[in-house]
């Protein structure tokens, strides 16, 4: 056995007796993904291990791998790193690999010993992923029981729990972007195409209870039955800063500038009116999850890309990331910095990409070349078109 395979071995043994802590891959061969580290997690009942990558940008992707796929996973990437640290509650090990070429493992023997001594027990590392503690609520909110996330006891309910941790998924996200909002003073938040406005409550009570400060929220959607119910809702639960306004996007009133921009699945082009919207509101923050993205498919252009385009359901699927990228260099050419991240696993939504834009600076005209080549090269002569009605 090959010191590799000994080290993948660790692996799975430690995995089996669920005492992995973490385990990191380093000092990458070609990749520009610098690091990738993984930790033991319980995710529905299913034992897997959770990676993280750090990509360029400060930006990062995740992958649970299950016990099936595990070997062949970890065996590909061994040969993308020079450096592998397996850290357990009972003992490290450590492999890598000399500039030379030469392996060396330390810690696997004793690891092994342990791991196989009847005698001794170890704690263990795995982490419920759906544990309560993990997230930034419990669940007993009241303003969750109220939406219907949870039962008057606080429990979540089993079919709310995709929308449960899609909620608190996008509060950790707030919480990154706290810093980019005023220090004092009220927070000015829009929720545009707010639909239900589960993320508009989210944001208000996290703002107000958790960070002690003083919120206008405003939630704009052209349904006005949920608009309606919107308003009863928030004057139930005392939240004196929300008001809900049945309108179009478009007219959102100009004489206040937004501290941050939310929304969350406006399907297809009114994703796309939301983002202009927000710039031209001049919000410091943006964050939004786009839906579907049915505008772009019969609009592209690009001879170079008919390998996909000549088959619909790939057009589709071609469309969701085109879609995205556009919407991407369009917020880089105003002087935003961007981020394209995944909001929740996919098993609860597919429609589960974010944006997140800040405001660094004033546009840039190299940027602003960059956006209007992509739509050069992506819809050629229809780019009018595909424009006309964001």
């Amino acid at each position: 056995m090959t010191k590799q395979e000994s080290f993948i071995e660790a692996v799975k043994l430690s995995f089996d007796k669920e005492v992995i802590k973490k385990l990191v891959f380093s000092r990458p061969k070609e990749s520009e993904i610098s690091k990738v580290s993984a930790r033991l997690v319980l995710h529905r009942g299913r034992r897997m291990l959770a990676f993280e990558y750090s990509l360029p940008g400060n930006t990062v992707s995740h992958k649970n791998v299950g016990e099936g796929e595990l070997e062949s996973f970890l065996s590909e990437l061994l040969g993308e790193y020079s450096q592998a640290n397996l850290l357990t509650t009972a003992g490290d090990v450590e492999w890598k690999v000399s500039k030379s070429g030469k392996e060396a493992l330390l810690g696997q023997d004793k690891l092994k010993n342990k791991l196989d001594s009847e005698a001794v027990g170890f704690e263990a590392a795995i982490e419920a992923l759906d544990n309560k503690k993990n997230y930034l609520l419990s669940g007993s909110e009241t303003f969750l029981i109220k939406l219907g996330i949870s039962d008057k006891n606080g429990r979540v309910h089993d079919k709310r729990q995709g929308k449960f941790r899609q909620i608190c998924r996008f509060l950790e996200i707030v919480e990154d972007v706290y810093h980019e909002l005023p220090k004092d003073g009220d927070v000015t938040v829009y929720d545009l195409c707010c639909g239900k406005s589960y993320l508009s409550f989210a944001v208000y009570y996290y703002l107000t209870e958790r960070k002690g400060r003083r919120v206008r929220m405003l939630g704009i959607d052209l349904k006005r039955d949920c608009i309606n119910w919107c308003s009863e809702l928030a004057s139930s639960l005392g939240y004196v800063g929300m008001t809900f306004v049945t309108d179009d996007v478009r007219n959102t009133p100009k004489g206040v500038t937004p501290d941050m921009v939310i929304s969350l699945h406006a399907c297809d082009i009114a994703t796309d009116i939301v983002i202009n919207r927000a710039m031209e509101l001049g919000a410091k923050v943006i964050l939004s999850t786009p839906c579907c993205h049915r505008h772009i498919n019969d609009k592209i252009s690009a001879g170079e890309l008919s390998f996909v385009t000549d088959y619909p359901h790939l057009t589709n699927k071609l469309g969701d990331v085109l879609t995205d990228a556009i919407r991407v260099a369009r917020l880089e050419a105003e002087g935003y910095s961007v981020a394209a991240l995944e909001l929740v696993d996919p098993d609860d939504t597919p429609k589960n990409t974010l944006i997140k834009a800040i405001k660094k600076g004033s546009p840039k005209e190299e940027k602003r070349a960059r956006y209007e080549a992509i739509l050069d090269f992506v819809l050629g002569e229809k780019k009018n078109e595909y424009l006309k009605n964001i």
